[in-house]
């Protein structure tokens, strides 16, 4: 029904009928881990031991993983019954092996995946009728030895004036506080990847395209204090760093920040958020005052496993977008 308004929403209303169209609904979710049961068991048949790496074109899986990484039908069914309840239009997707693998949770929806073979994948699931286009993968973010995972690049209602930018990513992990100057591997990583982010960033805001930028991006953004960069010009922090506000356009709006976190899954304590739905300028004018939500996992079954990061979700008012 919301994607039934959206959809509404690209023709002409009278300004009555155009307040009472539904947001739209744009979440993030890292899947940890999530490929098909049949997937899973033919790639652990023939895993990786410690110390070898699958690279982006590896289709493999690492023997450390262990069956408890496994989803089986029951759980692919109930994380289905769960993602129903957020009723997103748009989902970015991280650490999800692909079309067959999102279908499981997302079986009314359209999807974008980049083609990058390695299991973790980043891509998006679209609410099947909402008008979009698939965009040439970003693959810059994978770095020269294709070692870390390329964006999803998606355009809501493509070639109208409420056109609407999005990057699903998916950064480095084991960097989310220190600064990226640290001398840690992870952090050297992390840190040839923000220009790539900037990068993405500062074309859009040139083009004059609301965008967001949505996903893992392995840093408890809140968390970063000084300057964007160190005495020798080293990038020190991601968020000062892209947003800058150059050129005009690229100020950004962490629609999380300040938010209280909660916890995730039952029993656990609250974390400060490492996904967040990053938005332009453009973009912030029409969200949701308020919107922002992180979607807990029920009490319920005991026992049930759930992954390792909430869904995260805005609305946005597009009615408004292009005017």
């Amino acid at each position: 029904m919301r994607a039934l308004f959206a959809m509404l929403g690209l023709v002409a209303l009278p300004a009555c009928a155009e307040q009472a169209v539904e947001p739209l609904r744009i979440a993030t979710w890292n899947a940890e881990w999530l490929l098909e049961p049949g997937e899973f068991d033919a790639l652990m048949a023939d895993c990786l031991p410690e110390g070898r790496r699958a690279r982006g074109d590896d289709r493999a899986l690492y023997c450390n993983l262990g069956t408890e990484r496994r989803w089986s039908d029951e759980d692919l069914g109930r994380l289905a019954a769960f993602a129903a309840t957020v009723d997103a239009d748009v989902v970015a997707l991280q650490e999800v092996d692909g079309v067959a693998a999102a279908r499981r949770l997302f079986p009314s929806h359209d999807f974008c995946f980049t083609a990058r073979r390695h299991v973790q994948n980043t891509g998006f699931a679209v609410r099947r009728g909402l008008p979009h286009r698939c965009n040439a993968d970003y693959r810059a973010l994978g770095l020269a030895n294709d070692d870390v995972r390329w964006g999803a690049d998606l355009t809501l209602f493509p070639g109208t004036p409420r056109a609407l930018r999005l990057l699903s990513v998916h950064l480095k992990s084991g960097c989310a506080w220190d600064p990226l100057t640290a001398g840690r591997q992870p952090c050297e990583v992390l840190s040839r990847q923000v220009p790539a982010l900037e990068a993405w960033i500062d074309d859009r805001a040139r083009e004059g395209v609301p965008f967001i930028v949505v996903g893992d991006f392995n840093r408890q953004l809140g968390r970063e204090q000084g300057p964007a960069r160190d005495d020798a010009g080293r990038t020190a922090a991601i968020w000062p760093e892209i947003d800058d506000g150059d050129p005009p356009g690229a100020r950004l709006n962490n629609a999380g920040a300040g938010v209280r976190p909660v916890s995730c899954r039952p029993g656990e304590k609250p974390r400060p958020p490492i996904d967040h739905l990053v938005l332009g300028e453009k973009a912030a004018t029409v969200l949701r005052e308020g919107s922002y939500r992180m979607w807990p996992y029920p009490a319920e079954p005991r026992g049930a496993r759930w992954p390792d990061h909430c869904i995260r979700s805005i609305d946005l008012d597009t009615g408004r977008l292009g005017r």
